[in-house]
């Protein structure tokens, strides 16, 4: 929404990573054609074979007991790196400048890859491994919502014209996406 209020004509990518909480892509593709998204697409690519995160791998528990310190189980190794690499092939295919991510930094928790850093750091990659990159025409790595709080990427959702209610941001909603409430 934040990129279509911009100007951008939006190919909108989610990924089913074998994420306990599939219902995010119901949603995300309900949202995508609400927002008039040029074309949504959902590639498979299952890293529950790895495991290693409690929201791929269904013999870690996803913790009910608030924030931890560190990196939280709930981490799934690389995943916004694997994510904005698939992203960054289909934007250099569709010719397109920019990339736009909803990671949050102030809800970082651990996440290393939610971080502005991150983001510049990825996009720095980007044009070096990537033909639009060499050839001078660059693809740009953008987080609108990198540093707001979740109050106010609710307000900003509203602005928009999005409706929070149809959003999945609980690691173990109900089949319908709707929060488990712990």
């Amino acid at each position: 929404a934040w990129a279509r209020r911009e100007g951008y004509a939006c190919h909108c990518l989610s990924v089913d990573y074998g994420q306990r909480h599939a219902a995010e892509l119901d949603a995300a593709r309900t949202i995508a054609i609400a927002q008039g998204a040029a074309e949504h697409k959902v590639l498979k690519l299952d890293l529950s074979a790895f495991g290693g995160s409690a929201l791929t791998d269904a013999a870690i528990a996803v913790p009910v007991d608030g924030m931890q310190t560190g990196i939280p189980i709930t981490y799934v190794p690389a995943r916004n790196t694997i994510l904005l690499s698939l992203a960054l092939g289909w934007a250099e295919v569709l010719g397109a400048g920019h990339i736009f991510v909803g990671a949050n930094a102030v809800d970082y928790s651990g996440y290393p890859d939610c971080r502005p850093e991150y983001l510049q750091a990825f996009e720095v990659m980007a044009n070096l491994a990537t033909k639009a990159g060499v050839e001078g025409r660059g693809i740009k790595v953008r987080g609108p919502l990198v540093d707001l709080s979740k109050a106010a990427i609710v307000k900003l959702a509203l602005e928009l014209g999005v409706d929070p209610s149809g959003t999945v941001t609980c690691y173990q909603p109900d089949p319908e996406g709707r929060a488990c409430g712990v």
